[in-house]
């Protein structure tokens, strides 16, 4: 199955496999702080993810202590990765419910990351303008100062065209 305008193949994304090294053995559950560890994340972040329902509510303790386990792991370390690509966390959530509702969310994923180029695009290009004022003001300032001219605060920027 094909997403977005690429040519490349989009493999279905793999929720029920968890590396030992990631996640743990099977059944293995870990506190707060391990999981923070294994995830690459604070144990602040992990909460507020609970709380914004990006991951399930963590399994409690007889003390009342969360624990997590591997498919908890695999969901953090796939938010970590998301959000690395610049996805929001209202976004990641979009994909977190399209997987739980059965539903295969790469697609999704891909619409997304498509929207994130072109917003990066947009970025470049206005940072690339600016450069171009920049260097423009700064080539012209030398003559400006030896110039002489009157300027109500400063000849270098007065003279520069305005964007």
């Amino acid at each position: 199955m094909r997403f977005g305008t690429g040519a490349q193949k989009v493999e279905p994304c793999p929720w029920d496999k968890v590396k030992p090294e990631e996640g743990g053995v099977d059944g293995e559950r870990v506190t707060i702080g391990e999981a923070a560890e294994r995830a690459g994340m604070s144990a602040k972040a992990i909460r507020l993810y609970e709380q914004r329902g990006l991951l399930e509510p963590a399994q409690r303790t007889d003390s009342g202590y969360r624990t997590y386990g591997p498919e908890d792991l695999a969901v953090l370390t796939f938010i970590r990765q998301a959000k690395a690509t610049g996805l929001r966390l209202d976004e990641i959530g979009r994909i977190i419910d399209l997987q739980r509702a059965g539903e295969q969310p790469c697609a999704t994923v891909v619409d997304l990351l498509d929207a994130r180029l072109c917003d990066v695009d947009r970025k470049l290009a206005d940072l690339t303008d600016l450069r171009r004022t920049l260097a423009a003001a700064r080539a012209r300032a030398d003559g400006a100062a030896r110039a002489g001219r009157p300027a109500v605060i400063c000849t270098v920027i007065e003279t520069s065209p305005t964007r």
